[in-house]
């Protein structure tokens, strides 16, 4: 049912300016993810809200030692009667600081290999035991680490079974892909060309034939995302969880997001560099390309992303595992010695 809603919001949100950006990860990842393996109870007590907006969710998967390697978390997670402990740390998490909930990935088993042993929780980011921190930006926005010290929750606020935390985590990086990768309606949109073009005529550089050739190459590119999008979402609509062809969209955007970054600063010109108050660029050249670098980052960098497509789209061999059938408490990793 959520499919038809978000299909519903997504075609009728291109008709006004953009104001969902904070929704992304509530209704890109968490909402799927309950829609997928959350319980009865759990949808009846969370989606409504979820759905609606009235409450806002996070996702926490990196840790200060466990970034692109998500699998060493070090976040504990015990159960205590009819209660789950958590303690531990995260880090990069955008939202928090907005958030009433979150999902959180957590190791209940270390005597497991690390891709096991893990489980997927609900949290209570307004809690006793949480602490958010900001993590500033150059840019002026921020993300955030979190801090989790004896924080407790119900026992029935594990979502999906015990121990599939890895199966979960990936199903929803997958979402979180889809999210970042596909985003926008329904249809085609070129979000960085109808920049660059509002850009270029204020300038007056859309007269030069080698700018309008360098912002066909963005069309083109963005025309491209969007069709892999729409068969993505296709493939969503008809029931399917979304595999690794979602990262063929998030890589495509980062690559469109370093061109369009190039020929922003080349049509801003000295601007790039510095501006006064009545620029009729007004620093947003500036502004746009200092958040493009979090493209290559945000959602799993660009190297991850490859080796996902190599590895699982194209069916290339995988690297060696030094940690293969080794118990996680006995591995060298995050802050473990």
């Amino acid at each position: 049912m959520w499919h038809a809603h978000d299909k519903i919001w997504r075609e009728v949100k291109e008709n006004y300016p953009m104001m969902e950006s904070e929704f992304v990860i509530s209704h890109g990842m968490c909402l799927p993810m309950m829609n997928d393996h959350g319980t009865d109870e759990q949808k009846r007590q969370f989606m409504p809200d979820l759905i609606s907006g009235k409450t806002l969710w996070c996702q926490m998967f990196s840790e200060p030692g466990a970034g692109s390697d998500v699998a060493s978390l070090q976040t504990k997670a015990e159960l205590d009667g009819d209660e789950w402990i958590i303690n531990g740390q995260k880090v990069w998490t955008t939202l928090a600081h907005k958030s009433q909930f979150g999902l959180c990935v957590a190791r209940n088993d270390a005597d497991q290999v690390k891709h096991a042993g893990l489980s997927m929780f609900i949290l209570d980011m307004q809690a006793p035991g949480v602490e958010i921190r900001p993590i500033n930006q150059i840019n002026g926005s921020h993300f955030n680490e979190v801090f989790f010290t004896d924080l407790a929750i119900p026992k029935n606020w594990l979502l999906g079974e015990l121990n599939t935390g890895w199966k979960l985590a990936t199903a929803m990086l997958m979402y979180e892909r889809v999210a970042i990768g596909a985003g926008g309606g329904g249809g085609i949109n070129r979000p960085m060309y109808d920049q660059l073009h509002n850009y270029a005529t204020a300038s007056g550089a859309i007269n030069n034939p080698v700018v309008r050739d360098q912002m066909m190459q963005v069309y083109s590119m963005e025309t491209t995302k969007a069709l892999i999008a729409m068969r993505t979402r296709a493939e969503m609509k008809a029931g399917n969880t979304p595999g690794p062809g979602g990262s063929l969209g998030k890589l495509y955007g980062s690559v469109i997001a370093w061109r369009m970054r190039e020929i922003a600063l080349q049509i801003a010109g000295m601007s790039s560099v510095a501006w006064v108050d009545d620029d009729p660029h007004g620093g947003s050249a500036q502004s746009l390309t200092l958040r493009s670098f979090a493209s290559g980052i945000a959602g799993g960098t660009d190297e991850i992303q490859r080796n996902i497509i190599g590895d699982r789209v194209l069916g290339l061999p995988r690297e060696p595992a030094v940690d293969k059938g080794v118990a996680f408490r006995d591995l060298k990793v995050g802050t473990q010695t």
